[in-house]
């Protein structure tokens, strides 16, 4: 997908592309610079965002989490639709397969979750 956000010190546009989950007519998406990331700091600087999927276009409202415990159940999710990349991603960080809920948490610390909920509905 393609994620529009509107430069904190710029005012321009700016296009991440990243990697993201759907559920619920919601965009999940991870952030494994936490909140120092630009596009997330972009974000709380203006939470008006304009996302890409495929031929789909919409505007949304985007929120940044950093509850460990929410950001652990995006993790999950991931583990469960991606589970070779998740499961790498994990071992990488020193973590041993399957993960506990407990080192999701502690890997969660480290990151930020972005919840778009599209404008209009």
């Amino acid at each position: 997908m393609l994620l529009a956000t509107t430069g904190r010190k710029s005012g321009k546009q700016r296009i991440t592309p990243l990697q993201y989950e759907e559920q619920d007519e919601k965009i999940y998406l991870g952030s494994a610079l936490g909140v120092q990331a630009d596009w997330v700091r972009n974000i709380m600087a203006n939470p008006v965002v304009n996302v890409q999927v495929g031929s789909r276009r919409f505007s949304g409202l985007a929120e940044v989490v950093t509850d460990p415990a929410r950001i652990a159940d995006f993790l999950e999710l991931r583990l469960h639709h991606h589970p070779r990349m998740i499961s790498a991603m994990l071992r990488g960080e020193g973590f041993s397969m399957p993960p506990t809920r407990q080192d999701l948490e502690k890997y969660a610390v480290q990151l930020a979750l972005v919840i778009i909920s599209p404008l209009g509905k």
